[in-house]
């Protein structure tokens, strides 16, 4: 008999949810959300890459682990709308484009050379689950960040240490793939030759 067939899936993570479906921690398990709440996910169903619970946006979910390191490959785009506080500078604007410095838990890290651009207008986004700040508390601004890295909590820190600390942020796109009509908490199955998978060698 022939093992069941892998199964792939495109979601809208909402805010306020982990990108796991379980946790270790009792207390964590009784104040958390998690994906499992989404959507009949089958069983050893694992996330592609994470969003952390304040962060919005595309989460790609397979069965599959082979696939799951293959989207982890440095030369897949992930693209995020990043709403900043404060109005974005020229300057700050080359410093995310060169690289910036920004702290992980093994230490200093200088990030790769990221594509941004600012974005005059707010890109049409459903709402979040939760309001952002009050505009009498300063003005915003919207940029569009292309990276290829994924480090923890990545391009929060990138904005911050530009002096521009994201107050929303939702990955709209990886690789080819871009959310697109769903709507925060939806999910869809996908297949395989839809996610930006690496060509496999013939020989």
């Amino acid at each position: 008999m022939l093992p069941p067939a892998h199964q792939h899936f495109l979601l809208y993570k909402p805010y306020g949810y982990l990108s796991q479906f379980t946790s270790d921690f009792a207390r964590e398990l009784r104040k958390k959300r998690f994906l499992g709440e989404l959507y009949p996910f089958p069983a050893g169903t694992m996330a592609v890459g994470r969003l952390d619970e304040h962060s919005e946006g595309l989460l790609l979910l397979t069965t599959d682990g082979r696939v799951s390191e293959q989207l982890r490959r440095k030369d897949v785009e992930k693209e995020y709308y990043a709403q900043l506080d404060g109005l974005i500078t020229d300057e700050a604007l080359a410093q995310l484009q060169s690289g910036v410095e920004i702290g992980l838990r093994e230490g200093r890290y200088q990030t790769l050379p990221a594509q941004v651009r600012h974005l005059p207008t707010p890109p049409t986004l459903p709402p979040r689950g939760r309001s952002i700040r009050s505009d009498r508390h300063g003005p915003t601004s919207w940029v569009a960040i292309i990276v290829t890295e994924g480090k923890f909590r990545q391009v929060r820190k990138m904005t911050a240490a530009a002096g521009f600390p994201t107050l929303r942020l939702v990955r709209v796109r990886i690789g080819n793939i871009t959310l697109g009509a769903l709507q925060p908490g939806e999910a869809r199955p996908v297949s395989a030759q839809e996610l930006p998978l690496a060509p496999t060698d013939p020989g």
